[in-house]
């Protein structure tokens, strides 16, 4: 690669719009080879008015290649040998992606090029339970750093499945009461929108590997990374990214696909580094982290399939941070909310405690971080959060996700029960702990609550 090209000692998320845009003048000279590959359609190829073919915010007059340079250059660099996952064929008319932005993305991710993610993401996929089941609603998670992302996913499916759907009741029993055609929709929905809105309701791009489009080599691919394998489909219309998703559904739900880690790419290129970049600050320069011998998402990431945007920190707006600039918080009301305790987070941590915005969201669903372990809680009842009324006595649901769990647990809520009858709640636990980790978390959003738990031994 030239090295002038090169961001090898650069991390891409502190480069200015100039320097990004001269980072990516390198797929100029790519241009001829795609067209002799004849690459591109009115689906999934955006243009510009003048008809000419263009990529995501890339721009630059370079020198252009003709397809045999092209060609000889792909065969006399360096290429990776396709790993052992979902791969699709190239007639798609996808644009596979350039060294100098698998480098980005590469960075945008680790913060260096020669990280991966492991076992436990690659076989990582989203995969239902069986239909017409207590569960049918629910994704199948295993430990690991992916499953931060799978129940932030999991969210959005249940809001598509209670509030989403024509025709549908609210309530538990259309969660349970779906077919595999219901569950494949539902998550087709969700994933396209998750994108769609992380691309600002312009565009969205959706990641595969192919078969028998090759890159340059300038990453470590001896550690099964396929980043530079990847084939780019970029979309305009929601409604076309939703029917190519689901057309091609295998690719994020079957063994073998990497469907979690393809999603996460995705996600990151439908928001563009540019916006990426915007969106961090000074305390959060790269979404994953390294972190007991694993690789886990930072809060950015899930504020991210939850927002839109790839906001560091929990609070509202912004702070004033200890160093160098304000910190990021959620700019917006989320749909989906979220949750946090943790029973080693200091109580007078500010920076830490969680927004109204994420705090109260549109929809009564909310991610929740117990401990590390992400798990969902959500009420059929869409009127929850906007009538002060229905606060006083509720139904939550709750599924954390774990393998043993059978059917959500039914949790009834009271928020205005009696001192004597709290008092009396709390001493039944004794052994020194008076409630669950659960229900810690469920007064950090309603601080006086009393959780009962309709015959369900309290757990976490």
């Amino acid at each position: 690669m030239d090295p002038e090209i090169s961001v090898e000692e650069q991390n891409p998320l502190e480069l200015d719009l100039n320097e990004i845009t001269r980072e990516l003048l390198f797929l100029d000279q790519w241009r001829g080879v795609f067209r002799y590959y004849r690459l591109g359609s009115s689906h999934a190829t955006p243009q510009n008015h003048d008809g000419s073919h263009r990529f995501a915010e890339e721009t630059g007059g370079g020198s252009r290649m003709s397809p045999s340079q092209g060609q000889r250059q792909l065969s006399s660099s360096g290429v990776c040998s396709i790993p052992r996952l979902a791969v699709i064929s190239s007639k798609l008319h996808g644009f596979p992606i350039s060294p100098a932005m698998a480098t980005m993305l590469q960075r945008s991710l680790f913060g260096n090029t020669n990280q991966v993610l492991g076992s436990d993401w690659r076989k990582a996929h989203f995969k239902f339970h069986d239909p017409f089941s207590d569960l049918a609603f629910a994704l199948q998670v295993e430990k690991g750093g992916a499953q931060s992302i799978q129940m932030a996913v999991q969210g959005s499916i249940i809001k598509y499945l209670l509030f989403a759907r024509e025709g549908k009741d609210c309530s538990l029993h259309s969660l349970c009461n779906l077919s595999q055609r219901e569950q494949e929709q539902a998550l087709a929905a969700v994933l396209a929108g998750i994108l769609w809105a992380a691309g600002t309701a312009q565009k969205a791009i959706v990641c595969f590997v192919t078969k028998d489009i090759h890159s340059t080599s300038t990453l470590d691919c001896s550690r099964d990374n396929f980043i530079e394998r990847l084939q780019l489909f970029e979309f305009s219309e929601k409604e076309a990214t939703e029917k190519f998703v689901y057309d091609h559904l295998q690719r994020f739900q079957g063994e073998g696909s990497h469907g979690v880690i393809l999603f996460l790419y995705s996600l990151v290129l439908s928001r563009t580094f540019e916006r990426l970049q915007k969106d961090l600050d000074s305390t959060t320069t790269h979404l994953l982290q390294s972190q007991a011998g694993g690789i886990l998402c930072r809060q950015a990431v899930l504020n991210m399939i939850l927002t839109g945007r790839a906001s560091p920190n929990v609070f509202n707006g912004y702070e004033e941070g200890r160093s160098e600039g304000a910190l990021h918080g959620v700019l917006t009301r989320s749909d989906v909310g979220y949750l946090q305790w943790s029973k080693d987070t200091a109580e007078g941590d500010q920076l830490s405690q969680v927004g109204s915005r994420l705090k109260t969201p549109v929809f009564p669903i909310w991610l929740c971080n117990i401990n590390g372990n992400y798990s969902i809680l959500f009420c059929t009842n869409r009127q929850l959060l906007s009538d002060w009324k229905m606060e006083r006595v509720f139904d939550l649901h709750f599924y954390s996700g774990q393998p043993s769990q059978q059917r959500p647990v039914h949790l009834t809520i009271d928020t205005h029960s009696h001192q004597w009858e709290r008092g009396h709640h709390e001493d039944k636990r004794g052994s020194g702990r008076r409630f669950s980790s659960l229900e810690m978390l469920i007064r950090t959003k309603w601080r006086e609550a009393t959780i009962n738990w309709n015959g369900t031994s309290p757990f976490f």
